[in-house]
């Protein structure tokens, strides 16, 4: 049996409640203890909402993100395994989206980056939260993809 095979994606158990928590009170749902990454700092989150391309239901998923000239950068690592998360593949179908970063909300359009911008953007996110490297590897021939996040309007 390959390696990929073996892996099996569940839920990490800390998502149901960050997400409650960014939907009930957004302020303290901003910042996350990334030690349960094995990072021992606080990291930013944002909450993104995609419509379910299946569904059309919102989706709501925490995810450590930096802003950049006004725009959100977020990685579609899924801990490294082989396929792509689910919100990824949502906003591939329907790339118009919601963020709350704190108490703040906004409608924002996503896209890809490619070549430097993508390169300048995951260095600087791998530097943040390190594992993101492993989960490169980890992924073998999934290029793990870097996420840009726009404001509409």
């Amino acid at each position: 049996m390959s390696e990929q095979k073996k892996w099996v994606w569940k839920t990490p158990p800390w998502v149901p409640g960050h997400i409650e928590k960014y939907l009930t009170d957004p302020e303290a749902a901003h910042l996350w203890d990334a030690s349960v990454g094995g990072v021992e700092k606080m990291l930013p989150t944002l909450l993104l909402t995609t419509k379910g391309r299946k569904s059309g239901e919102d989706r709501h998923s925490p995810l450590l993100y930096q802003e950049f000239n006004g725009r959100w950068v977020i990685i579609g690592s899924k801990g490294g395994f082989p396929a792509h998360p689910a919100w990824y593949l949502n906003l591939m179908a329907n790339p118009e989206a919601e963020v709350r970063v704190g108490a703040k909300r906004a409608k924002v359009k996503a896209r890809l980056a490619a070549g430097a911008e993508r390169a300048r953007y995951w260095a600087s996110m791998r530097e943040s939260y390190p594992p993101f490297e492993e989960y490169q590897d980890r992924a073998k021939d999934r290029e793990i993809p870097v996420v840009v996040l726009e404001p509409i309007g």
